[in-house]
């Protein structure tokens, strides 16, 4: 959930506004509205030397500069030069200047050799180099004012700046310098990145405490500044009475949607591990419901599917928990331990449902034990040819479009009140409606006349909501053109969106097969055994097996946010356009 924000309005004095900032920086639960450009020449070079700091950050991680850049496109024209001479050979530039001295001309050539004709040697003094890959090299000499036959003239190219020995020794000095240039980006980023990124956070540190303080509105001709900002509601006793202290007068009132305030999410010990998922598209506006609740939910479940295997799910339990315990130290894994342990379990027990452990198909194993049996799922949906898992998959997704669009329908009628989601209403009960009806009448809960009343309702209620008063007030004949649009664009949108579902079970099914294929591939070399077969044996299952649980890792984190941002999101409505909430502190 969104947790709700106090707006306090502060009149004071411009001369105490440094000592103002500072007070409120002690009591670090205050969001001032900032300036987000630089506002003057000290925030400007603030900000500038913010910008170079981060810039030789980006060259270090990236492992670039413009020296490096330079001498790497000299070396690569080098190369190309080199392979350009490669066929003309070790000649010697000096050789051709003396002929040249002498008053001789001499041409380079480059023909297709099924195009070279011997027969020019007899008009022109000719000497054959090279052929290479279907094309002739070859020179001619001639006089001072002799030209060149017609069919020579056309093949005629640049002579060679240097020998290919010649431009082969100035590649490998390019090539060194390029290695040795790299060697030293590599120690400065092992010596300076550290202190770089403690220096760009101290710089724009600075710069959020000074834009804060110069963010104040004046008034009465400077002599007076005001400032808002927002706080959350759970502080406003204890705030009332630290603001009684300042040289501030203070006006206080709840926070509306239209004063944009900063967004601070709430929720619970489980939720509160997702919040950072939903960080990464965008935190809601002030009168948006909070999806990081939906997002825990599904986010794990569709993780886990993807995963689809016990063992794996047992490895990522432990890789978290060593995490936490500080055990294990990966910096871009850093605070996400019990994410990670979250996350294992739940794999763990989609796993054992799905039948699958180290790609071992659990399910024909006659050393697992029978309770285990009997919560393993089918491999057939009950009366059809199809996999559970791809039906589940679908009927997950369905549910999921579903929810959206609940949330959509609801949230836009508490936020924009009814008219403004009428058709968002119509879709709801078109699609929940009809799919509830079809279940019942085939079911056999419902006889065939109600199912005919309740198709006449359902579909009664939904030709009002999406034809007729998707905008109310307007033209019913502009009305249903739209009407008639947006049901090309959700028909064929829901199910491209339902069928991006079956993903989860694809995923889940790669990954248990190519486990299963490193343990087939291991048990063939093991054969009838031997200390150098067992050694082998064990080998491939640990290289094959981390190989398919990093890639199964990367495909099960990857997806299932495509599913929440893409599927979810857009049919949820979701604007995601908050700002984080950032309250002023103090440097130290």
């Amino acid at each position: 959930m969104i947790e709700k924000m106090t707006k306090y309005s502060f009149i004071l004095l411009s001369a105490d506004k440094e000592k103002f900032l500072q007070d409120l920086a002690d009591l670090g639960v205050v969001d001032i509205t900032r300036s987000s450009k630089p506002v003057d020449a000290a925030s400007a070079a603030i900000l500038a030397e913010a910008a170079e700091i981060k810039k030789q950050i980006g060259s270090l991680e990236a492992e670039t500069s413009d020296t490096l850049k330079q001498l790497h496109e000299e070396a690569a024209a080098a190369r190309r030069k080199y392979e350009a001479a490669l066929p003309w050979g070790d000649f010697s530039k000096e050789a051709v200047e003396a002929l040249a001295g002498r008053g001789l001309q001499i041409h380079f050539h480059q023909v297709a050799a099924k195009k070279f004709n011997p027969d020019w040697a007899s008009e022109v003094a000719l000497q054959e180099i090279a052929e290479v890959k279907g094309t002739k090299y070859f020179t001619t000499v001639t006089e001072p004012d002799a030209s060149l036959p017609a069919a020579l003239q056309r093949s005629e190219v640049p002579a060679p700046e240097a020998s290919s020995a010649e431009l082969l020794e100035k590649v490998k000095q390019l090539e060194k310098q390029e290695a040795d240039c790299l060697a030293d980006i590599r120690k400065d980023k092992e010596t300076q990145l550290p202190q770089l990124r403690k220096d760009y956070d101290a710089a724009m540190n600075r710069l959020d405490n000074y834009l804060a303080g110069v963010a104040g509105d004046s008034a009465a001709e400077d002599n007076l500044s005001v400032y808002v900002g927002f706080a959350p509601s759970t502080e406003d006793e204890r705030l009332a009475k630290e603001f009684e202290k300042l040289d501030a007068f203070c006006l206080t009132e709840k926070s509306k949607p239209e004063d944009r305030p900063p967004i601070k999410l709430k929720n619970n010990k489980f939720a509160r591990e997702f919040e950072r998922i939903t960080g990464m598209y965008g935190l809601p506006v002030y009168d948006e419901a909070d999806p990081t609740p939906v997002i825990s939910l599904f986010f794990l479940l569709f993780f886990a599917m993807c995963m689809g295997d016990a063992g794996y799910g047992l490895v990522l339990i432990l890789f978290g928990l060593a995490m936490n315990r500080g055990w294990v130290k990966i910096e871009m894994f850093s605070g996400l331990g019990t994410l990670i342990t979250i996350l294992g379990v739940a794999t763990t027990i989609v796993g054992l449902v799905m039948g699958t452990a180290f790609g071992i198909d659990l399910r024909g194993a006659t050393w697992v034990p029978e309770w285990l049996h009997k919560i393993m799922l089918p491999a057939k949906f009950p009366g059809t040819t199809y996999d559970y898992g791809m039906v589940l998959s679908i009927i997950i997704g369905i549910l999921h479009l579903i929810l959206a669009m609940t949330v959509k329908a609801v949230g836009y009628t508490r936020r924009f009140g009814f008219k403004e989601a009428v058709s968002a209403w119509g879709w709801l009960i078109l699609i929940v409606g009809g799919i509830a009806t079809a279940l019942l009448a085939l079911g056999g809960i419902f006889s065939p006349n109600v199912t005919r009343w309740a198709i006449i309702i359902v579909g009664a209620l939904s030709f009002l909501g999406i034809f007729l008063f998707n905008k109310p007030g307007r033209n019913p004949l502009l009305n249903i053109g739209a009407g008639l649009w947006d049901t090309y664009q959700t028909a064929t949108g829901l199910l491209g969106d339902v069928l991006s579902y079956i993903r989860l079970y694809a995923l889940g099914l790669a990954g248990g097969m190519l486990g299963g294929a490193f343990n087939t591939l291991g048990t063939m070399v093991l054969g009838d055994g031997g200390v150098g077969r067992w050694i082998a044996f064990v080998l491939i299952l640990i290289i094959g097996h981390t190989l398919n649980l990093l890639m199964c890792c990367l495909g099960a984190f990857v997806h299932p946010l495509r599913l929440n941002f893409l599927e979810y999101f857009k049919n949820s409505g979701y604007e995601g356009m908050g700002a984080k909430y950032k309250p002023l502190k103090n440097n130290n």
